[in-house]
């Protein structure tokens, strides 16, 4: 009988409830400031990322105020006067704000398609090269225009596509070819644009994937060869729905910038003769704030564009959930 209740009582001890309930009794005996002790380097690396987090995301959004107040740097924060939702109505009745709303939603639109998609086929086809050099330094001139600010990358855009004295253009003119407006044409400009944020991000963009696909069970592969199935039906039957997760997660997350936009990227690209598509969101948060002076203005489109992705998020992630995914809430 002893000897049985050992047994019995080495079972019992092993069990997960067991396990948990032991867990918990040892943190009730500890503490928190046992652990605090212990792991103070930890906490003290985390406490600066943590401190910036809480003053430039929480401390600054009671700045919001300024949304619904006529603001006047003379008279200052607590001295200009409130009038509610005024200012809303006011940039509401602005014809650059129906034409800002038009572009931003365009733009980014159109973004998401093209900029969303090609960083999965872009690890789909990284993850099918078997030379691991090769592989390296593709992913490694891949991942650099990411690093590239929108200055640098506007400035190089214009050295290869500009209508005067471009190199793209100057190669088209010595084969026989018109010379093309990339960047000086409304439409062309649109194209561009869309063409070279693909170029900087989707190098960028594959990591996430990448990582993913390197968790797929081989076995996978290996019944799908088994089945007599090639790459392209590897890809499509095994790779995708693997990483499916992680697609909708990110896309998702894409959706509350649907509203925003790059700032950096619409001045780094545009100029005096396309302005059919540059007036966006941002771009008039720039105009009224620091142009204009007129922060109340800025302060209530800048809410209003980032309620708006806040209700996008949300939205796509019940609609995920609706259609069996698991979302981010």
């Amino acid at each position: 009988m002893p000897e049985g209740g050992e047994t019995v009582k080495g079972t019992a001890a092993s069990h997960p409830n067991n396990e948990t309930a032991l867990s918990l009794s040892r943190r009730r005996k500890y503490g928190v400031f046992h652990y605090l002790r212990r792991d103070w380097e930890l906490y003290v690396l985390l406490l600066l990322p943590l401190m910036m987090v809480l003053v430039f995301k929480y401390a600054s959004m009671f700045g919001l105020t300024i949304a619904f107040k006529d603001y006047k740097v003379a008279r200052g924060f607590w001295g200009s006067d409130w009038v509610g939702l005024q200012v809303f109505k006011d940039i509401f009745a602005k014809p650059d704000f129906g034409r800002a709303v038009r572009n931003t939603l365009l733009l980014n639109i159109l973004d998401l398609i093209f900029s969303f998609t090609m960083p999965i086929i872009l690890a789909l086809l990284i993850n099918e090269v078997k030379n691991l050099i090769f592989k390296r330094i593709n992913q490694t001139l891949l991942y650099l225009p990411h690093f590239l600010s929108w200055v640098i990358i506007g400035a190089i855009a214009y050295q290869l596509l500009s209508e005067g004295s471009g190199m793209v253009n100057n190669v088209i003119e010595l084969l026989g070819g018109t010379r093309i407006p990339f960047l000086q044409e409304d439409m062309n400009w649109l194209i561009s644009y869309l063409a070279i944020g693909v170029w900087q991000s989707m190098g960028w963009g594959t990591i996430l994937y990448l990582a993913a696909m390197s968790a797929i069970n081989p076995e996978l592969y290996e019944a799908a060869i088994v089945d007599g199935a090639g790459r392209f039906r590897k890809m499509w039957n095994v790779t995708l729905p693997s990483i499916r997760m992680t697609i909708v997660t990110l896309l998702i997350l894409s959706m509350g910038g649907v509203m925003g936009g790059s700032f950096e990227r619409i001045m780094g690209l545009q100029n005096k003769a396309t302005t059919e598509f540059t007036t966006t969101i941002p771009v008039l948060v720039y105009r009224w704030g620091i142009e204009s002076g007129n922060f109340s203005r800025a302060t209530a489109l800048g809410l209003f564009q980032s309620v708006i992705g806040l209700i996008l998020v949300l939205t796509a992630d019940r609609i995920a959930k609706k259609l069996g995914e698991d979302g981010l809430i």
